[in-house]
Protein backbone atom coordinates (compact mmCIF):
# COMPACT_ATOMS: atom_id res chain seq x y z
CA UNK A 1 0.00 0.00 0.00
CA UNK A 2 1.17 3.57 -1.21
CA UNK A 3 -0.13 6.66 -0.92
CA UNK A 4 0.95 8.91 -3.49
CA UNK A 5 1.17 12.98 -3.47
CA UNK A 6 0.23 14.87 -7.02
CA UNK A 7 1.51 18.35 -5.81
CA UNK A 8 3.32 18.61 -8.90
CA UNK A 9 0.16 18.29 -10.72
CA UNK A 10 -1.64 21.17 -8.57
CA UNK A 11 1.93 23.24 -8.96
CA UNK A 12 2.40 23.00 -12.48
CA UNK A 13 -1.78 23.87 -12.75
CA UNK A 14 -1.67 26.85 -10.73
CA UNK A 15 1.41 28.28 -11.73
CA UNK A 16 3.20 28.50 -8.51
CA UNK A 17 6.51 28.17 -7.31
CA UNK A 18 7.59 25.43 -4.15
CA UNK A 19 8.58 28.96 -2.36
CA UNK A 20 5.67 30.68 -3.02
CA UNK A 21 3.07 27.38 -2.02
CA UNK A 22 5.55 27.50 0.96
CA UNK A 23 5.06 30.72 1.74
CA UNK A 24 0.96 30.94 1.05
CA UNK A 25 0.43 27.96 3.61
CA UNK A 26 3.31 28.44 6.31
CA UNK A 27 5.29 25.71 6.11
CA UNK A 28 9.08 25.68 4.94
CA UNK A 29 10.11 24.99 1.40
CA UNK A 30 11.91 21.91 2.26
CA UNK A 31 8.92 20.52 4.05
CA UNK A 32 6.66 21.45 0.70
CA UNK A 33 9.89 19.35 -0.77
CA UNK A 34 9.38 16.59 1.21
CA UNK A 35 5.46 16.49 0.56
CA UNK A 36 6.06 16.92 -3.02
CA UNK A 37 8.56 14.00 -3.33
CA UNK A 38 6.60 11.67 -1.54
CA UNK A 39 8.72 11.66 1.33
CA UNK A 40 6.28 12.32 3.92
CA UNK A 41 5.36 10.04 6.74
CA UNK A 42 2.48 12.26 8.05
CA UNK A 43 0.55 15.40 6.83
CA UNK A 44 -1.27 17.65 9.64
CA UNK A 45 -4.96 18.25 8.55
CA UNK A 46 -3.87 21.77 9.38
CA UNK A 47 -1.43 21.45 6.64
CA UNK A 48 -3.91 19.72 4.23
CA UNK A 49 -6.47 21.86 4.57
CA UNK A 50 -3.98 24.76 3.41
CA UNK A 51 -2.62 23.36 0.80
CA UNK A 52 -6.53 22.74 -0.55
CA UNK A 53 -7.45 26.36 0.39
CA UNK A 54 -4.29 27.64 -1.93
CA UNK A 55 -4.09 25.55 -4.40
CA UNK A 56 -8.25 24.80 -5.21
CA UNK A 57 -8.41 21.87 -4.84
CA UNK A 58 -9.95 18.83 -2.76
CA UNK A 59 -7.43 16.36 -0.34
CA UNK A 60 -8.38 13.50 -2.80
CA UNK A 61 -6.77 15.60 -5.36
CA UNK A 62 -3.75 15.32 -4.10
CA UNK A 63 -3.63 12.16 -2.06
CA UNK A 64 -3.87 9.17 -4.29
CA UNK A 65 -3.95 5.24 -2.55
CA UNK A 66 -2.01 3.03 -5.28
CA UNK A 67 -2.09 -0.77 -4.19
CA UNK A 68 1.62 -1.86 -4.45
CA UNK A 69 1.65 -5.57 -3.91
CA UNK A 70 4.78 -5.99 -5.69
CA UNK A 71 6.67 -3.57 -3.52
CA UNK A 72 9.02 -4.67 -0.82
CA UNK A 73 7.22 -4.72 3.22
CA UNK A 74 8.86 -3.45 5.52
CA UNK A 75 7.98 -6.62 7.61
CA UNK A 76 10.11 -8.73 5.01
CA UNK A 77 12.97 -6.60 5.66
CA UNK A 78 16.08 -8.49 7.63
CA UNK A 79 16.05 -7.14 11.05
CA UNK A 80 19.45 -4.68 12.12
CA UNK A 81 22.05 -6.50 13.81
CA UNK A 82 22.32 -5.71 17.54
CA UNK A 83 25.58 -4.22 18.73
CA UNK A 84 26.26 -6.63 21.10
Amino acid sequence: MMIEVDLDVHLARTGMTVAELASAIGITPANVFVLKNGRAKAVRFTTLDALCRVLGCQPGDLLRYTDDTDAVQEEDLPAPASRA
